[in-house]
């Protein structure tokens, strides 16, 4: 039992570290350090990565441990609830993240050195700092965005890739408990959907922010419909962890198709 809640824990990280993303450009844009933010945010989501690296394995022990007697597509609805209540606390705690965040970046492009800033975010100053940046999003933030300018068609295409790549990392597992005698095969076709999303968001999403950045940049697009933006990428973030729900079993049975036919 203590792979699953490690499996909640680590998902659960995860989760909120992939929401807090989508603010790392509006920080990016109030500072004008588009690229150390990134390079700053790339330190932190690595933790995130590294969990990452334990998540599946526990995951499948822990089915295989239980003999496949565990009511596993309840597991599994339990984990995209967890993406779904993650992606809805890395909403709320945006405003907090991007005022420490935005600190972060001013004090590492003077000290050029993450394990510097990680020292000091410990010391008395940095925790009372942080402790006076604790916020919670606010209604005016929300009725300010302005409908008309957000891009719809790359709000509904950042559902779809959501969607696909939190089934995706889960499909391939309860797939492999649905054929036994394709388990190895059914686990290693985990990009089918994952390489999907990724595809989707490489080839619309990333670059239509990077080209939105820009204009910020050079005042071509103001910075409340920016952030506007922003908070659209992670309000459909949260209606994409939610349609995971609707397409993870049919995704299951599609992922169990494709190793048939190999």
């Amino acid at each position: 039992m203590y792979r699953l809640v490690l499996v909640f824990i680590i998902n659960f990280v995860i989760t909120i570290i992939g929401t807090l993303a989508y603010s790392v450009r509006i920080v990016g844009v109030r500072t004008g350090k588009i690229a150390v933010s990134s390079a700053l945010f790339n330190a932190i989501a690595l933790f995130s990565r590294v969990a990452g690296v334990f998540q599946l394995p526990l995951l499948t022990k822990y089915i295989a441990k239980s003999g496949y007697q565990t009511n596993l597509v309840l597991v599994f609805y339990i984990l995209i609830l967890d993406v779904v209540i993650a992606s809805i606390a890395g909403a709320a705690l945006l405003p907090t993240f991007q005022r420490i965040f935005t600190r972060g970046v001013e004090a590492f492009s003077v000290n050029k050195s993450v394990f510097k800033l990680m020292l000091h975010s410990f010391s008395k100053s940095g925790v009372a700092y942080i402790k006076n940046s604790v916020a919670i999003p606010t209604k005016t933030n929300i009725k300010g965005v302005n409908l008309k300018k957000l891009p719809v068609n790359i709000l509904v295409m950042n559902v779809l890739t959501v969607a696909l790549l939190t089934a995706g990392i889960f499909s391939p597992i309860y797939a492999a408990t649905l054929e036994p005698e394709l388990s190895t095969t059914c686990m290693t076709l985990v990009s089918v959907l994952t390489g999907l999303g990724s595809i989707l968001s490489a080839l619309f999403i990333d670059p239509y922010l990077s080209v939105l950045t820009d204009e910020v940049i050079e005042g071509k697009y103001s910075v409340a419909d920016y952030r506007g933006c922003v908070i659209g990428m992670v309000g459909s973030k949260i209606l994409g962890s939610a349609l995971t729900f609707l397409i993870f079993i049919p995704a299951s049975y599609l992922i169990v198709f494709i190793a048939r036919i190999l």
